[in-house]
């Protein structure tokens, strides 16, 4: 034994290493390969946030013609003092509150019935992961005509259910309005997350489903001991994201009410648009971005503390 130890040692320090050129070029290869994408994050990514944080601190307004004059913090005093930014943030968080948990429970929900061996279950795969793909300008105008005044919405609860006395103006009022666009939200976010969860439902384990069940543990006994532990990244991620994309909704709230009436059902990025491209104020406008990103980021980090804690409490 302590031969085959001596000669290992022997065979390695007379192997040839290479020369310090070689290794050095060897060293800096990974980095040449990753410098194309880290140049392509710094054009696209970085460099728009500094130069929208920078733009922020000027009054850069194209209309009023001032165009490079500092002010500093001004365009973020303003914006705390703003009534229709403190409203769009909550249209937000509303309709961040409406979206989420539907299609977390949904998505979870299709994903678990998906999973089972049945006929067809391809197809109706497919079926729920079409509104995924399809386009927000398509199914934005075509809920907008579903809500309207003399919409299919109104024909199914006035005229034919009777559930409703008189016909609902849905896009005129602020919060039918943003129930409105929320129930868009909901039937084309539940098709993504429920691929997620069909994916962390396949990667549990059966040996453990098939020894719970041994051991006498029912469907919703193994689910909360087996299935949702193996699943919780899963859900820590569709979670994150879906929080992030309510508090990016634009598309289905530009179309489908304009952020009216009298701004009232304006979110964020709806309000930031309007300043920014339509009254051309790109200082006050890169201010709401930089804001809105600083209250994602927050939220993004609050969330994934709160999960970790989370994780270790079911672990």
């Amino acid at each position: 034994m302590a031969l085959l130890v001596d000669t290992a040692a022997a065979a390695e320090t007379q192997a040839p290493r290479p020369p310090k050129g070689r290794r050095g070029a060897r060293g800096w290869t990974p980095y040449l390969f990753l410098a194309p994408g880290f140049l392509l994050f710094l054009a696209v990514i970085i460099y728009p946030m500094v130069r929208a944080f920078q733009m922020s601190l000027y009054d850069w307004n194209v209309v009023a013609g001032s165009a490079s004059r500092f002010i500093g913090l001004d365009n973020y005093v303003k914006a705390y003092h703003d009534p229709i930014f403190w409203r769009g943030l909550v249209n937000s968080a509303v309709y961040m509150a409406f979206t989420v948990p539907p299609q977390i429970a949904l998505g979870l929900g299709a994903a678990t019935l998906l999973n089972a061996r049945a006929p067809g279950r391809t197809l109706f795969r497919v079926l729920y992961y079409l509104p995924v793909v399809t386009s927000w300008v398509v199914v934005s105008l075509l809920f907008q005509y579903l809500f309207a005044d003399s919409g299919l919405v109104n024909w199914m609860l006035h005229d034919v259910t009777h559930l409703t006395g008189s016909r609902v103006s849905w896009l005129s009022g602020r919060w039918t309005g943003l129930l409105a666009v929320s129930a868009l939200g909901v039937w084309k976010g539940v098709g993504w997350s429920m691929m997620i969860f069909l994916a962390a439902l396949q990667g549990v384990p059966k040996e453990l489903l098939e020894a719970a069940q041994v051991d006498g543990a029912g469907r919703a006994r193994r689910f909360r001991a087996v299935t949702w532990p193996a699943i919780w990244p899963a859900t820590v991620f569709v979670t994150v994201m879906l929080v992030i994309g309510g508090f990016n909704v634009f598309t289905s709230v530009l179309l489908m009410t304009g952020g009216g009436p009298a701004d009232s059902t304006q979110v964020l990025l709806t309000y930031m648009y309007q300043q920014a491209f339509k009254l051309l104020d790109f200082g006050y406008g890169s201010a709401l971005a930089v804001l809105l990103t600083a209250l994602v980021f927050v939220l993004s980090a609050i969330q994934l503390r709160v999960f970790r804690a989370g994780d270790g409490g079911a672990a």
